[in-house]
């Protein structure tokens, strides 16, 4: 049982769009991706503007 030509060319009428809708979806996830990055790297601290973690008192005089 073959397939019709009609619903052949259908289907390869319909995958360029498929394959197009991946390449703008890929793009926008990519464009998405570049922002957060951006965002993360204008938002960091550099290690040297961080205090250092003072200890606990109660925890250096032995008390629980």
């Amino acid at each position: 049982m073959s397939i019709p030509k009609e619903k052949q060319l259908s289907g390869t009428q319909r995958e360029p769009a498929q394959s197009r809708g991946e390449q703008i979806q890929a793009a926008e996830h990519e464009a998405a991706k570049q922002r957060l990055l951006a965002q993360a790297e204008a938002e960091r601290i550099p290690a040297e503007e961080t205090t250092r973690a003072v200890p606990d008192r109660r925890w250096r005089r032995g008390q629980p």
